[in-house]
């Protein structure tokens, strides 16, 4: 990541996502399918189980914490994208925007 250090995490934020992501799994009909998987220079989570505007709320509620870098993104796609990364892509936070989706790829900055 650029500006840190060589010995830095360039992911210090990850845990709040992860904490965030479970209180949201217990209480709604997301789930979190992956915990935070690096790709390039950002780390991706899978979340799915519940419809897009849940979805995109959730993942907007992620995006907006301190230490959570600016440019977050969603992609939204559905479960037979075999890559990371293809579908539509939503800046976060979100505006309501709604259509079907089955999956979603939460990619914090």
């Amino acid at each position: 990541m650029p500006g840190l250090p060589d010995d830095a995490y360039p992911y210090p934020w990850i845990g709040k996502v992860v904490d965030f992501l479970s209180a949201v799994e217990d209480q709604s009909d997301v789930e979190v399918f992956d915990a935070g998987e690096e790709d390039g220079d950002v780390c991706v989570f899978l979340i799915t189980g519940a419809g897009e505007e849940e979805l995109l709320a959730a993942a907007s509620r992620v995006a907006m914490p301190a230490g959570v870098p600016a440019g977050s993104f969603a992609v939204v796609g559905n479960d037979e994208s075999a890559e990371v990364g293809l579908g539509r892509r939503v800046p976060l936070p979100w505006p309501a925007e709604r259509g079907p989706v089955r999956n979603l790829r939460l990619c914090p900055g």
